[in-house]
C-alpha cells in the first residue's frame, strides 16, 4: 500500500470522543481491522490501541494516541481520546490537531457527564461533530432517546445552527457494523467510512507557504530521543532541513530534523516529508516540550500556547523515613524522585509540579483527580521508586478575599434499592441533588452538585453500598465558597504498637476489635495502621505476640485458628481512605498505611545513625 504524499484534499483528520466505557477504543479495532491495513495471518489483540500497560489492567484509555487508516484513495489519521474526566487535558490538546470530532453516545444510556465536556471544547473549538449512536444492537438499547438527548445537549452547550444539523450514524463497534438509517442491513464498516470522507473537512493549509507546526503531544525514542508530535499547518518538511522552535518565552532556537514519522495502523512509519495536514512526529529537537511552535527559519512566528484547565487536587511526596526504607525499592533520594517528576511534567502539562515551602524533602503534585494522580504514582512504583504520600488536598482559590474550593457535578446510576443510602450519604458530604428518576428496569439516575472534598474517598462505601452494581462518574463544574467542615470516615484504626512479623496468634485475637489489612508473616513496625477500628476511635495493638509456650502437656487440642482474609489496598483505594493524620507507604511491591505522628515521634527517639 502507498504510504507517500497525500494532498490535502485526500486528508480526513477525526479525533473520537465519548464518555468513559462508550466504546471508543473497541469502534476504533473495528476500524482497523475492516481497512485492511493488516495482514491475514497477523495478530491483533482487542483494544489495540490501548498499548500502555496501566491501560490494559485498568480497561481505560488514559493517553490520546494516533493511528492512520485508508479507505479508497483516502487517508484518515484518528485519534483516540480517554473518556475519564481526569485525563481531559489529553482531550484538550488534541483538538486543535484534527477538523471534526465522532462524538459517540451509547444508545442505551445517553449522554453522559464527561460527554458533556469534551463535546463543549469541540464545539468552542468551531468543530462540527458526527454523531455516532454506538451498541445499538444491545437489548435494552433506545437510539431515538440517545439521540433526543444528545440534541438537548447541542443546544444547552450553545452549538450553531450548522453545528446542530449533525450527521448520525448507527453502529456497533464490537459487532463492526455501522448503518446510516436505523433499519439499514447491518453489514460492515462502509458507512462510517463514508461520512468520514463526505462530512469532514480537509485539513486548511498551503504546501507552498514556510513550514508551520505545533507540537500538541510528545514521545520517546531510545535512539533519536524526544519527538514531537503535531499536524502540519503550512507548507511541508524533509529529512535534514532545519527548522526553527519557538519556546513559550518566544525564544528561537535552530534545530535539523534528524526523522519524519507518519502512523499507519498500530506502527509508526518513516516518511521522507510531511505536507500540509499530515500527523506527523518530528524527531531532532531534544529540548521541545507542549505547545511549542515549529517554523521555517525564514518566517519565525510563534502560535498561541495550549490552555489547559486548571488542576483541581495536590498531594505531597515525600522521601521514606520508615523502618523498611529500601527494602524494597531501588529509588528513594528526594534528587531522584524530583528528577522522575519534572520529566513528566514535560511530557504530561496538564500536571503541575511544585516544591513544598520549608520543607526539603517533599515535593507537591497537583492533578485533575485521584485516578489522574494515582496513574502517575502506580508508574513510578513499577519504575522502582519509593516514596511517601500524603491524604490528597483540594486547590483552593481566592475569590475577592474569599477562600473558593472546586465543586463536581456527580452522575450516579443505581438499582432503587440502594438509591436511599447514596443519597443519605452524599447529602452528609454537603451534596445538593439536582435531578432524581427511575426508569422502567427499576434504575434510578441521581445528580448531585457537591464539593471535591465530599467526594473524596466515596467511592469505595459506593461500590460496598450498592454491591458493585452502581456507576458514579463527575466532572469538575466550578469554584464556589467554602462550604464549611465534611465528616470524615466514620471509623478508627487499629495501630501496630511495635516492629516484628504479624503472628496467626495475635491476628485472631485483633481480628474481633476490627478488620486487618495485614495477614500472618506481614513485617509490620510501629505506628504502621494494620487495620479498621469498628469503633469510631484509634486503637494500638499487638499483631506480633507469639503463643505463649510451656512444658506443661495441654488436655484436649489446641483451639483452631481461623482467621479473615486481610483486606488488600489498591493505590487509588488507599489514597480514599486516609484521613489527614495518615500517610501512605509506596514501594514497587507493598502499600502499607501509617499514622504520621506516630512516625515523625519514632523518628525523633531513634538514633542518629
Amino acid at each position: 500500500m502507498d504510504t507517500g504524499k497525500f494532498k490535502p484534499e485526500k486528508i480526513r483528520n477525526i479525533a473520537i470522543i465519548a464518555h468513559i466505557d462508550h466504546g471508543k477504543t473497541t469502534m476504533l479495532d473495528s476500524l482497523l481491522k475492516q481497512s485492511n491495513i493488516f495482514r491475514d495471518n497477523e495478530k491483533v489483540s482487542e483494544r489495540a490501541m490501548d498499548s500502555y500497560d496501566q491501560e490494559k489492567e485498568r480497561g481505560i484509555t488514559i493517553f490520546a494516541k494516533h493511528t492512520s487508516i485508508y479507505f479508497k484513495d483516502y487517508k484518515i489519521n484518528i485519534i483516540d481520546t480517554p473518556g475519564h474526566a481526569d485525563f481531559s487535558g489529553e482531550v484538550e490538546r488534541v483538538l486543535g490537531m484534527v477538523n471534526c470530532v465522532l462524538l459517540l453516545v451509547d444508545a442505551q444510556e445517553g449522554p453522559m457527564p464527561q460527554t458533556r465536556f469534551v463535546l463543549s471544547q469541540a464545539l468552542k473549538m468551531g468543530l462540527s461533530p458526527i454523531v455516532v449512536l454506538n451498541k445499538i444492537d444491545r437489548p435494552h438499547a433506545n437510539p431515538d432517546r440517545a439521540l433526543n438527548l444528545t440534541f438537548d445537549l447541542f443546544v444547552e452547550l450553545g452549538a450553531t445552527d450548522e453545528q446542530l444539523d449533525f450527521p448520525v450514524c448507527y453502529a456497533s463497534g464490537l459487532s463492526g457494523f455501522a448503518t446510516k438509517e436505523i433499519n439499514d442491513p447491518r453489514v460492515d464498516m462502509v458507512p462510517l467510512f463514508e461520512l468520514i470522507v463526505e462530512k469532514v473537512p480537509f485539513p486548511p493549509g498551503n504546501p507552498d507557504l514556510p513550514f508551520l507546526m505545533q507540537a500538541a503531544t510528545l514521545s520517546y525514542d531510545d535512539f533519536v530521543g524526544r519527538q514531537a508530535c503535531g499536524r502540519i499547518l503550512e507548507g511541508s518538511i524533509k529529512k535534514g532541513q532545519t527548522l526553527t522552535r519557538v519556546d513559550k518565552n518566544g525564544h528561537p532556537t535552530q534545530h535539523k530534523i534528524v526523522r519524519i514519522e507518519g502512523y499507519l495502523g498500530l506502527k509508526k512509519i518513516e516518511m521522507e516529508e510531511g505536507s500540509v495536514g499530515d500527523i506527523v512526529s518530528l524527531s531532532g529537537i531534544p529540548e521541545v516540550v507542549i505547545g511549542d511552535t515549529l517554523c521555517d527559519p525564514s518566517h519565525i512566528v510563534q502560535l498561541p500556547p495550549i490552555m489547559l484547565a486548571e488542576p483541581t487536587l495536590s498531594i505531597e511526596m515525600m522521601v521514606n523515613n520508615g523502618p523498611m526504607v529500601g527494602r524494597d525499592g531501588k529509588h528513594v533520594t528526594m534528587n531522584k524522585i524530583r528528577d522522575r517528576l519534572m520529566l513528566e511534567k514535560r511530557a504530561n502539562i496538564s500536571l503541575k509540579i511544585e516544591e513544598v515551602e520549608g520543607k526539603d524533602d517533599a515535593i507537591r503534585v497537583c492533578g485533575r483527580g485521584e485516578l489522574h494522580l494515582a496513574v502517575l504514582i502506580e508508574a513510578m512504583r513499577r519504575e522502582n521508586y519509593e516514596f511517601i504520600l500524603s491524604k490528597p488536598k483540594v486547590i483552593l482559590k481566592k475569590v475577592d478575599g474569599v477562600d473558593n474550593e472546586p465543586l463536581e457535578t456527580v452522575h450516579i446510576e443505581v438499582p432503587q434499592e440502594f438509591s436511599g443510602a447514596v443519597i443519605e450519604e452524599l447529602s452528609r458530604r454537603k451534596g445538593e441533588m439536582r435531578s432524581l428518576e427511575t426508569n422502567e428496569h427499576n434504575i434510578t439516575s441521581l445528580e448531585f452538585l457537591m464539593p471535591t472534598r465530599g467526594l473524596m474517598g466515596y467511592r469505595n462505601d459506593f461500590m460496598t453500598v450498592t454491591r458493585g452494581l452502581g456507576i458514579l462518574t463527575s466532572l469538575f463544574d466550578s469554584y464556589t465558597p467554602w462550604r464549611g467542615p465534611i465528616p470524615g470516615r466514620p471509623r478508627g484504626v487499629l495501630i501496630c504498637n511495635g516492629p516484628g512479623k504479624a503472628t496467626g496468634y495475635a491476628c485472631f485475637s485483633v481480628q474481633e476489635r476490627g478488620s486487618l489489612f495485614v495477614g500472618a508473616g506481614d513485617e509490620v513496625y510501629e505506628g504502621m495502621v494494620v487495620g479498621e477500628h469498628s469503633r469510631d476511635n484509634d486503637l494500638i495493638v499487638n499483631v506480633t505476640r507469639g503463643k505463649p509456650l510451656t512444658n506443661v502437656r495441654a488436655s484436649g487440642n489446641d483451639e483452631n485458628i481461623i482467621l479473615v482474609p486481610p483486606r488488600q489496598f489498591t493505590l487509588e483505594q488507599a489514597i480514599d481512605y486516609i484521613e489527614d493524620d495518615e500517610q501512605i507507604e509506596v514501594t514497587p511491591h507493598f502499600i502499607r498505611l501509617r499514622k504520621r505522628y506516630l512516625m515523625e515521634a519514632d523518628r525523633k527517639r531513634r538514633p542518629s545513625s
